[in-house]
């Protein structure tokens, strides 16, 4: 396994339309339609295998599509002179080769002439690149055709199932996989490099650098694209990395508001709140005399039901259970649940009758609420707790693995899983190929105006989760490789995942355990 934790070691790429791109529009007068015919002709097969001449191979062509030979040569000298190397994914796979340490090795492998190889050759490109280049002449097969690949694989000693091979035809790309290497269809040029960082490289590493390299600048953004300054998603980001460096926070000596400065899209005068209080109180310690002062403020904002509301003003009585969940863990913290209970008991209910499924008044999805009462059941360790909700806890996310969601949902539902020894491969291998380029994770929504719906998501936030359910889960699954698949275990084959960086710490969705 290389040092960047990919379980890959070898790149085959094609080099037309991938490597080179090149025209079929020429000075001749033969079309492109024509030449594309050609190139699909039984003779140009052969031309292409090293079975005939260059010369045969015009006079044959010229014959079957009544052209001149002269032209067709003219032709295809034009289109070798168009052949413009892909500057910026030779870039990307020179560097990912770099970061391997030796252990990734690349090869091209085409279906070429040797006289349209050695026109190649001629091209400003580092071919010290490639570890070693076939073509259909020299190996005497083309692809599709399995030959060429057997001897492809049998020539380097490379294992199929830590290959992986690009094509822009599909074709060979299906081939490829029917021999057990992993395909990627060069159909989309970005979308191609994404996956290369994302199959060769380390995630929590690249994930890790992203959140460094954006220190002090992990801000909010509404799904209208308007920047947000809050501390609630910073308190989070600082919940699961430890690292202060990387948020910006206004602390606050007593009560927190969900607004750093001046609040945005609702009115000029927001009020403190139950929720991000009761985050702040939790993940930044401050004297208990304090904590225990705002908890008894706290107790006067419960309504005629037992429930606690989500604002200190009486005038704007709102409640959500997710805020609930929230004020629950600050309480058992402080060995005060007992004082909730009426709040516990909806808690309850909402879980029983899955009302949570399309989200909450504030926060956007199922996750949400199941991550912030799996947050309780840690912070709390009480035995009473645990009895009451854990087992039906585990039911509900269950239910949920495999459902689709946005990379926080599923960073979400796979650190709960890991806190409540669930394996989840499934939502594992839909997370990874989601990370970017530049090492982040799309902004996934948590919250939303009560009112409007405007959403409000992190990249910070959903970068910081993905990293520590990655590390969770392989810790989850390493830990149980050794014992067979159980029916509360989701998928029943380990997703390839990199033992990179330090084993994560005993699965802790508040992230409580420094790395």
């Amino acid at each position: 396994m290389s040092s960047t934790g990919s379980i890959y070691t070898s790149l085959i790429l094609d080099i037309g339309d991938v490597l080179f791109t090149w025209s079929l529009q020429t000075k001749t007068s033969i079309p492109p339609k024509t030449l594309r015919k050609i190139l699909s002709s039984p003779t140009w097969n052969d031309y292409e295998r090293g079975r005939i001449s260059q010369a045969e191979c015009y006079a044959r062509v010229g014959g079957e599509f009544s052209i001149d030979p002269t032209e067709v040569g003219s032709a295809f000298e034009d289109a070798r002179d168009s052949l413009q190397s892909n500057d910026d994914l030779i870039s990307v796979i020179r560097d990912l080769k770099a970061r391997s340490n030796g252990m990734l090795r690349v090869f091209a492998m085409s279906n070429m002439s040797a006289p349209d190889y050695e026109a190649l050759r001629t091209k400003p490109v580092d071919w010290s690149l490639f570890d070693d280049i076939f073509t259909s002449a020299g190996v005497g097969e083309r692809k599709p055709n399995l030959g060429f690949y057997k001897a492809v694989l049998s020539s380097t000693g490379a294992d199929p199932s830590r290959t992986i091979f690009v094509d822009d035809k599909m074709e060979n790309v299906l081939s490829a996989r029917s021999l057990g290497m992993r395909g990627i269809i060069f159909d989309d040029h970005r979308k191609v490099i994404r996956a290369l960082h994302n199959l060769l490289g380390n995630p929590v590493e690249r994930g890790r650098e992203y959140l460094t390299s954006n220190a002090k600048k992990l801000q909010s953004v509404t799904d209208s694209g308007i920047l947000l300054r809050e501390n609630f998603t910073q308190l989070l980001i600082l919940e699961a990395t430890h690292d202060r460096s990387l948020v910006n926070l206004t602390d606050t000596p007593h009560t927190w508001n969900f607004f750093q400065g001046k609040p945005l899209l609702t009115t000029e005068e927001y009020p403190f709140d139950l929720d991000t209080t009761s985050l702040g109180l939790i993940v930044i310690d401050g004297p208990e005399d304090v904590a225990h002062s705002i908890m008894d403020e706290m107790l006067d904002y419960i309504d005629d039901d037992g429930i606690i509301q989500t604002y200190f003003d009486h005038r704007r009585p709102r409640f959500d259970p997710v805020v609930c969940v929230n004020a629950l863990a600050l309480f058992y913290s402080y060995g005060r649940g007992h004082q909730l209970d009426r709040t516990l008991h909806w808690i309850h209910e909402v879980l029983v009758h899955r009302a949570y499924l399309d989200g909450t008044r504030y926060y956007v999805t199922p996750e949400c609420f199941l991550y912030f009462l799996g947050r309780l059941l840690e912070i709390s360790n009480d035995v009473y707790l645990a009895t009451y909700l854990k087992p039906l806890l585990i039911e509900r996310v269950q239910e949920r693995i495999g459902a689709e969601g946005d990379a926080l949902a599923l960073s979400m539902r796979l650190r709960l899983c890991a806190y409540l020894g669930l394996r989840n491969d499934v939502d594992l291998r839909t997370l990874l190929p989601l990370q970017r380029e530049d090492g982040s994770w799309e902004v996934g929504w948590v919250y939303r105006y009560g009112v409007t719906g405007t959403k409000i998501g992190n990249c910070g936030l959903t970068t910081s989760m993905a990293v520590q359910a990655i590390l969770e889960m392989q810790r989850l699954s390493s830990s149980s490789t050794s014992t067979r698949s159980s029916p509360r275990q989701a998928g029943l084959h380990q997703f390839p995942i990199s033992p990179y960086a330090p084993l994560a710490p005993e699965p802790s969705i508040t992230g409580s355990s420094s790395e």
